[in-house]
């Protein structure tokens, strides 16, 4: 078992290691230039994390979710269950910018949450509230859209999108998902 940065766990094969990009593989004796990866024995206590957060199958089953426009107009969407809220923006085009590509390293995919909904998911880990304090627009139902993860019970669920966000890149990079 592999314990991502998000504080997830997820079960990766060592093959699956080789087939995703990472942002940032934490381990001992990686060689980096030779593209060599430790065996799977020494994978099991290792911190990964993942450029574009979870996967979710095209054909996974979906969950009607509404993005609340800063402008205010809602646009109503299908996420797919297993994705990121984050990945769900990007699929529809929506201007949920994630500068980190969903690593929980910035906080430009900052959401707001009804109350409800924020109180039935998992509390935020450390690293997301750190990037929170960041963000433009905080209230105390913030999360930040590459943290949550789809799931059947958000069905229905109302997430507000803030007027801005604070993107400290100095050039005015916008990552497209890929």
């Amino acid at each position: 078992m592999i314990r991502a940065a998000s504080g997830v766990s997820k079960l990766v094969s060592a093959a699956g290691v080789h087939r995703r990009t990472t942002s940032r593989i934490l381990l001992p004796n990686y060689n980096c230039s030779k593209n060599e990866f430790p065996s799977s024995s020494s994978l099991n206590s290792a911190v990964v994390r993942w450029h574009g957060g979870p996967s979710a199958a095209n054909d996974a089953a979906t969950v009607k979710v509404t993005f609340l426009q800063p402008e205010g107009s809602p646009r109503e969407v299908e996420a797919r269950v297993g994705e990121s809220l984050l990945q769900t923006a990007h699929r529809y085009e929506i201007d949920l910018e994630g500068a980190c590509e969903g690593v929980c390293a910035c906080s430009t995919c900052h959401l707001i949450l009804d109350p409800d909904f924020y109180d039935s998911l998992p509390e935020p880990s450390e690293n997301e509230e750190d990037m929170l304090d960041m963000a433009f627009g905080l209230e105390e139902t913030s999360r930040l859209g590459c943290q949550i993860t789809v799931t059947k019970e958000m069905d229905g669920a109302q997430l507000k999108m803030p007027s801005a966000t604070r993107n400290f890149y100095v050039d005015g990079h916008k990552p497209k998902p890929h």
